[in-house]
């Protein structure tokens, strides 16, 4: 468990409590799919995010473990949709569910733990929570489709990328650490500040995670170095490095793009590291840490709060 996990370790217990429970299925493959992708760990950074702006906020009651769980539930939703769309065979250091289950399977699971996440809101039975919750799926899921549009295309432009990675990753982030502040019922300032502060540590994440997958390696990261450009997504590395390299460079990274391939990963990291790919990304991970760290200004000090100070240190500078 990380440190910032500690400081509300109890609770976060709670919550993976009842992720286990209302995993629960009369259909047995629905329950096999839900706990493999489960008991893959990975950081539950998500509704830690909820716990942590809940207490900072002042929240005294129970719903906020709820909201965690809704949380953690429609993001593993999404990694079953996605790992299907990437045709991905590995996550968190094993097989993925559709590499395991197959497709099929995997996409309908998929499909049970969005809706569980809905009868759960519906529980909780604030209007607000679920408007945020409801518009955060669209919002997604318009993500991904961009996301999908963009694979294969070397045009993409680094304004381009940055909407779909708001979209795609930002979004459930802003959606965690808004929702806890709304819970706790805290004016409209505190719950923006809160807001922006999940916006700009979930764009920080991203910018990390597409850096390391040119930058790291395959034990720490628990997938291939190299699945984005097999995939052919144009990510941040890859549009300055065409943008910055010679003319051959750029060609070469058009070429991969446009195939989605790794024939020629190697010429293709030499070119990233050459252009100062990777540390212009992370500088602008870096930029996304501090505006992150800046909206928590304002908001009285205490445990959960440093923690999330810590959070946007650590979304910077991981290596997983």
């Amino acid at each position: 468990m990380l440190p910032f996990h500690e400081v509300v370790k109890p609770q976060f217990e709670q919550v993976n409590d009842l992720i286990v429970s209302q995993l629960h299925s009369d259909v047995g493959l629905v329950e096999n799919i839900g706990q493999y992708i489960i008991d893959a760990g990975g950081k539950r950074l998500r509704p830690l995010l909820v716990l942590l702006s809940a207490n900072s906020c002042g929240y005294q009651g129970d719903h906020h473990i709820a909201l965690a769980a809704i949380i953690e539930f429609i993001h593993t939703a999404t990694l079953l949709h996605d790992d299907v769309v990437d045709t991905s065979d590995l996550r968190r250091g094993r097989a993925t569910a559709n590499a395991r289950f197959g497709n099929a399977p995997s996409v309908l699971v998929g499909d049970f733990l969005y809706s569980r996440a809905f009868q759960m809101l519906v529980a909780i039975g604030d209007m607000d929570i679920m408007r945020i919750i409801a518009d955060t799926t669209n919002i997604i899921s318009e993500g991904e489709v961009q996301q999908l549009i963009n694979a294969g295309n070397p045009d993409t432009t680094e304004d381009a990328y940055n909407e779909v990675i708001r979209k795609k990753t930002a979004q459930l982030f802003e959606a965690a650490t808004h929702t806890g502040a709304v819970l706790a019922g805290v004016d409209a300032s505190q719950s923006n500040a809160m807001r922006l502060y999940g916006h700009h540590l979930g764009m920080a994440f991203q910018l990390v995670d597409d850096a390391l997958d040119y930058n790291g390696n395959t034990a720490e990261l628990g997938k291939n170095v190299g699945d984005d450009l097999a995939e052919g997504k144009p990510t941040l590395p890859l549009i300055h490095a065409m943008k910055h390299g010679t003319k051959n460079q750029a060609e070469l990274i058009r070429a991969a793009i446009t195939e989605g391939g790794i024939d020629q990963l190697d010429d293709i990291l030499e070119a990233i590291h050459a252009t100062g790919a990777l540390d212009y990304t992370l500088e602008r991970a870096g930029q996304h840490a501090q505006t992150a760290k800046a909206c928590l200004e304002g908001i009285p000090d205490s445990d959960e709060l440093r923690a999330m100070s810590m959070l946007a240190d650590f979304a910077l500078n991981r290596k997983f």
